[in-house]
């Protein structure tokens, strides 16, 4: 899937390319990360190919965090049993709050499941959306940054 998308981007005029770039990062599990990377094999400029990605998957998230904002607050008592991954992310709440998931949660889960898990706790959703930016912000550029120098190291060798 990586390798469909990252040809599709790099088939799209020069001026578009970008565009496929901000469609990868909205799609879980390719995500800001992925996406930079995308990009930067694809010939953009990092600082493009991240924001791009960063675009495309803090628009993803915002869409889906205030999906389910509105239906935890149409829904409200009482939930039915959680599922074992539920329970992990809970956990995971409870121990390191909404900075720690929004930060390391994307090692285990995509930032849009992350962070609707979280609203769904009960995290107040600015929160969860200011923390949810700053996580895809770091990993779209850390990414980027090593799909840079890893291009570099192969145009040197």
């Amino acid at each position: 899937m990586i390798e469909t998308l990252q040809d599709v981007t790099a088939s799209l005029p020069p001026l578009l390319q970008w565009l496929g770039v901000v469609l990868a990062g909205a799609i879980p599990f390719v995500e800001s990360y992925l996406g930079a990377v995308i990009g930067v094999l694809a010939g953009l400029p990092v600082a493009v190919a991240v924001l791009a990605a960063v675009v495309g998957n803090v628009v993803s998230m915002l869409v889906l965090v205030l999906a389910a904002d509105g239906v935890r607050s149409r829904v409200g008592r009482p939930r039915p049993e959680p599922t074992p991954r539920q329970q992990k992310v809970r956990r995971a709440f409870d121990r390191y709050g909404v900075a720690g998931v929004s930060l390391l949660g994307q090692t285990l889960l995509p930032s849009q499941i992350t962070s609707m898990a979280l609203v769904s706790f009960g995290a107040p959703k600015k929160l969860v959306i200011g923390w949810q930016t700053v996580s895809i912000i770091l990993w779209g550029a850390a990414f980027g940054l090593l799909a840079m120098w890893g291009v570099d190291l192969l145009a040197a060798a």
